[in-house]
């Protein structure tokens, strides 16, 4: 639900376009926090932590996942509970790297990002 209100505006979640390119970082940035977690986890856990702004659906996350279990950014572990396994990822040693490359990059992004929608009067 977006509504404008003067110059107000509510938004209950944050549309695809936006949260698009911060994903990755998002992911990473969680597995690395948490030590390890699966799928389902962390999108309740990015819900949860947003008050529901952010809202990652499987169809984004898994290839995400994916790509950097490929790129040997994470390692899964399989954990079979009952009949079911669930899959767990977890940042490698060469991929807290690529979480300090991107939480750095983030923040700067987050700062320039700032400079032009609160600029300093001048």
């Amino acid at each position: 639900m977006k509504i404008h209100l003067n110059k107000m505006y509510i938004c209950d979640m944050y549309s695809k376009e936006l949260t698009k390119g911060t994903l990755q970082p998002i992911i990473l940035s969680l597995i690395n926090n948490k030590g390890r977690m699966y799928g389902y986890e962390i999108t309740q856990e990015v819900k949860k932590m947003t008050s529901g702004k952010i809202d990652i659906s499987e169809g984004a996350l898994y290839p995400i996942l994916h790509k950097l279990e490929a790129k040997k950014v994470l390692e899964t572990q399989k954990v079979f509970i009952g009949k079911r396994v669930r899959k767990y990822y977890k940042v490698t040693k060469e991929g807290k790297k690529l979480v300090e490359t991107v939480t750095e990059e983030i923040n700067d992004f987050i700062e320039t990002l700032s400079l032009i929608f609160n600029p300093k009067p001048i």
